[in-house]
């Protein structure tokens, strides 16, 4: 069965871009959200295989979306890697205790992110 995996980003042009990346290079169906909360309402109504989450987004930033997730038993099986222009090295301790499966930095290759997603989430066949 096809994987299929929700982006979660404010700024449109990242939605269409990783979405685009997504479906054509790596063959997975997606659903998009433009905030945080539109992006738990999905999760928790729709099976989704992995999240792609930004960090940085008004209202409710990403760790508030992982919170949420990670509170609600529907959701919090669901792998989420984090989509961020700002990683530190102590950020990367801090998100691998919190559960994160992993990061993938703004600006990124787009012809590689299928790669990162499979390495991430382990989902080399």
């Amino acid at each position: 069965m096809n994987k299929r995996l929700l982006i979660v980003d404010d700024e449109e042009r990242i939605r269409e871009l990783v979405q685009a990346c997504l479906e054509d290079l790596g063959g997975w169906d997606t659903l998009i959200a433009a905030s945080g909360a539109e992006g738990l309402k999905i999760a928790q109504t729709e099976p989704i295989d992995a999240i792609l989450l930004d960090v940085s987004m008004p209202d409710m930033d990403g760790f508030a979306v992982y919170e949420k997730l990670q509170a609600n038993f529907t959701t919090q099986g669901i792998p989420v890697i984090l989509l961020t222009a700002k990683v530190q090295g102590s950020d990367r301790a801090r998100f691998a205790q919190m559960g994160i499966a992993g990061i993938i930095t703004k600006p990124f290759e787009p012809t590689s992110i299928c790669n990162e997603v499979t390495k991430i989430l382990g989902w080399d066949d």
